[in-house]
């Protein structure tokens, strides 16, 4: 990643930031409340994994959703509004937020559409224990970590020139975390469905083989 100088001379630390990480953990807090509720008959693993999906679908639906509205019908950086003003925060570490970067936009339409609607899907799925669970399961992985790959990887190939990776905040909070865990954990979840499937494929009893 390449440091840019965006935002120098203003405060790194606003009011704007602090709202930003609140409404995140609140996201976070509602997916946990949702999970507990809902996936009482699923087991500990389960529910955090329910955490996760609702976690995820909340902020397809209620984060990105309104991203891809606002760049449809103009650009984050010349919109107004609570939404707008934590999408700009963000865009001090990522500028083609602000400006309806078209690779972007796409790839938000499609996680919006896409993921968050396989994210409801699988929940489904988990609490009604269902036997498409892991194909829905992997689909929506798969989907996750090439939305990640194809954020990064143009601006990458170019010498990473939107990126601000001059501070602790935009580098490891907002450009790693954020979007590193779109990576881990749909990876682990990745392994859970190897593992499950793995175990159903060895429990299945030999066809056309007599037991000695």
């Amino acid at each position: 990643m390449a440091a840019a100088g965006q935002g120098e001379g203003a405060p790194l630390v606003s009011a704007v930031t602090v709202y930003s990480l609140v409404a995140c953990a609140a996201q976070l807090a509602l997916g946990y409340v949702l999970a507990q509720r809902l996936g009482k008959r699923c087991s500990g693993t389960d529910r955090w994994v329910l955490v996760w999906l609702f976690y995820d679908a909340i902020v397809h639906f209620t984060l990105e959703g309104p991203f891809v509205y606002l760049s449809l019908v103009g650009t984050v950086a010349t919109s107004d509004g609570a939404l707008a003003s934590l999408w700009k925060e963000y865009g001090k570490a990522d500028e083609r937020w602000l400006h309806s970067d078209p690779t972007i936009v796409s790839l938000e339409i499609l996680t919006v559409v896409v993921d968050g609607l396989l994210a409801i899907v699988l929940t489904y799925a988990i609490i009604k224990d269902k036997y498409y669970r892991h194909f829905i399961q992997i689909t929506l992985c798969v989907c996750e970590l090439y939305g990640g790959w194809m954020t990064f990887c143009p601006d990458w190939l170019i010498g990473s020139p939107n990126l601000n990776t001059s501070n602790f905040l935009y580098l490891w909070i907002y450009l790693v975390f954020f979007n590193g865990i779109w990576v881990a954990v749909p990876g682990l979840l990745l392994l859970q469905s190897w593992v499950e499937l793995k175990k159903i494929h060895v429990g299945r009893k030999p066809i056309g083989k007599k037991s000695r």
